[in-house]
């Protein structure tokens, strides 16, 4: 039995209305991308800020809380009372928590940054894109000239000269 031959679809041709259609929604979305991407990058950049901020805040606290435990682990060996050894303990205390809470911000900062970036490589090529599109469409879109009378006069008698 002979194999049977597909019959090819004819495509269909795009009409004018249905291409500028599909230039001017995706002209849109380009322009509300960009719009979208600078808001989130400049939400993200806060929200970046905040956690530097706090890291900062953080370090400071532990390098107060490290001379701290150093002060009273020298007052323990000096004076080993349970007053002392309290007060170290708390120190110790102190300290884990804050560990932890740095560790929590600066999983937080790292993963902030690296979106920080992303957004802004891609918010700079949506503006890029959208401002050269409205320079293009400008152009495009520049009214024909108009002759001069005297201009066109000039060569209809050069035309009939020949």
């Amino acid at each position: 039995m002979p194999a049977k031959k597909k019959s090819k679809k004819s495509k269909k041709v795009i009409t004018s209305s249905a291409a500028a259609k599909a230039v001017e929604t995706a002209m849109a979305s380009l322009s509300n991308v960009a719009s979208t991407s600078a808001e989130a990058v400049d939400k993200l950049s806060k929200e970046t800020k905040k956690l530097i901020a706090e890291a900062k805040r953080l370090n400071k606290k532990r390098a107060v809380l490290m001379k701290k435990m150093k002060t009273a682990a020298t007052k323990v060996k000096t004076e080993a009372s349970a007053a002392n050894k309290k007060v170290v303990k708390t120190i110790e205390k102190d300290i884990i928590v804050i560990k932890k809470t740095a560790a929590k911000v600066s999983s937080q900062k790292a993963a902030a940054t690296e979106e920080l970036a992303k957004l802004k490589e891609i918010s700079k090529r949506a503006v890029a894109y959208t401002s050269s599109l409205g320079k293009t469409e400008s152009i495009l879109n520049k009214p024909k000239k108009k002759r001069r009378k005297k201009k066109a006069a000039k060569k209809a008698e050069a035309g009939t000269a020949q």
